[in-house]
């Protein structure tokens, strides 16, 4: 008689809050920044980093690039807030510019999903033993769409259209 063995693969827990619904087709959002992450360069964003920044600039005034050019605009921001994770935006993709159109294109296909934040430090406390700088206060400039953010972990979490979104969560459970 032969015996066969299941054995039970631990389930990994993710994070991350992708929807499913609510996004028009050339929507998208995720997460540009997240709390108490040490990126590539040593920074560390604090929680209410920011906050002032925030009430000062809307987010249609913070500029939508890719890979931070100022010559390659992408679309609109229509909500930026922070919330316990990090620095949460919602955006749409101009359409009319090609440059969008490929964007689209490629985070749907999951080849681009990379956020990254631009932005000038007015505050930062710098920690002697980890020498981790943690950024208390952030002016925002800028939020790219990038291939290789410095933070792990800053990304779009869901796009617009049904079939894109179903696309970007298998992909988050199962790279």
């Amino acid at each position: 008689m032969t015996l066969i063995r299941y054995t039970r693969r631990p389930l990994k827990r993710l994070a991350a809050p992708a929807r499913l619904a609510g996004l028009n087709g050339d929507e998208f959002e995720g997460y540009a920044s997240l709390f108490n992450v040490p990126d590539g360069a040593g920074d560390v964003v604090a929680p209410g980093a920011f906050r002032a920044s925030l009430r000062r600039r809307p987010p249609e005034r913070v500029r939508m690039l890719y890979q931070h050019s100022a010559l390659e605009p992408l679309g609109v921001w229509q909500e930026i807030r922070e919330d316990t994770r990090g620095l949460y935006v919602r955006g749409r993709l101009v359409l009319d510019v090609r440059r969008a159109r490929e964007v689209l294109s490629l985070i749907r296909e999951g080849a681009l999903n990379g956020l990254s934040i631009g932005f000038r430090t007015v505050r930062a406390v710098r920690n002697a033993q980890s020498r981790l700088r943690t950024l208390t206060e952030i002016e925002l400039w800028e939020i790219s769409v990038v291939t290789f953010p410095l933070l792990a972990g800053s990304s779009v979490t869901a796009i617009g259209g049904a079939a894109g979104n179903l696309r970007a969560a298998a992909k988050k459970i199962a790279p």
